[in-house]
């Protein structure tokens, strides 16, 4: 039960990052999804070091094991779109590889900086300590 509240907790804390990206995108009329203001968002929460990466770290990582049934609407609503992948679908391919390049290098550099922040406050922490 214990376990369950945490978790609960930490996803309540994504939800309003998620909302507050939401918020800002329609309250300022930006032409950019909520959801990707909300990593901006997290990203700087956590680089910061206003949110520590503990502090989601459970639920993270739970919604990274089942990252696959997030893709499963996504898979059948392009099923209903057949006969445009048939004649569109190398655009689509293209658009795809790109953005999906540009993910990874994203999600790469931003975990690199994370993870250096991390590691330099943990060398300042035990500098200080002794």
């Amino acid at each position: 039960m214990k376990k369950a509240g945490k978790i609960l907790f930490q996803l309540s804390i994504l939800v309003i990052i998620y909302q507050v990206g939401n918020l800002t995108v329609e309250y300022l009329h930006m032409q950019i999804p909520g959801n990707v203001i909300g990593i901006v968002l997290l990203f700087l929460l956590l680089w910061s070091g206003l949110i520590k990466v503990e502090q989601i770290e459970s639920t993270v990582g739970f919604l990274l094991k089942h990252l696959g049934f997030f893709f499963i609407p996504i898979s059948v609503g392009l099923m209903t779109l057949g006969d445009i992948v048939i004649t569109k679908g190398w655009i689509l391919l293209v658009i795809l590889l790109i953005s999906a390049f540009i993910g990874i290098v994203a999600a790469g550099k931003t975990t690199q900086s994370v993870i250096e922040k991390n590691e330099k406050e943990k060398v300042d922490y035990h500098d200080h300590a002794l």
